[in-house]
């Protein structure tokens, strides 16, 4: 299953609910996208470092931008950036998933809701 940020960031702020969810899974994807997001909302050095020993020690497997997931993400904007407001990030992230066949797990519904063909795992903190 892949994650989106939000449940990563929820865990780190010692969500049990979020923690769990995460635990439970067999398999743990990240899209790049959203290691970038959780390094670039770190105060400290201390903290990436933190981020990523957390990220091994869970074996998250990060999955890296291609360009069937830039074409994916590119056409994601042109559907709904202007009816539905989907961001760069979430269109990046949506389009990793869409390409790797997996669910995303997340907490910002309303964020991915338009996308169809995307498979969700609803996650509530």
């Amino acid at each position: 299953m892949m994650f989106d940020t939000d449940v990563l960031i929820w865990a780190s702020r010692g969500n049990l609910r979020a923690a769990r969810t995460i635990d439970a899974a067999t398999d743990r994807e990240l899209s790049i996208v959203s290691l970038m997001e959780l390094l670039q909302g770190a105060r400290s050095k201390l903290e990436v470092r933190q981020i990523q020993q957390s990220l091994r020690q869970l074996q998250f497997r990060i999955l890296p931008l291609s360009e069937p997931i830039g074409a994916t993400a590119a056409a994601l904007i042109e559907q709904h950036a202007m009816a539905h407001g989907i961001q760069l990030a979430d269109a990046l992230i949506a389009a990793t998933a869409l390409e790797s066949a997996l669910p995303l797990c997340t907490g910002n519904v309303k964020h991915f809701r338009p996308i169809r063909a995307l498979s969700r795992v609803v996650f509530r903190p």
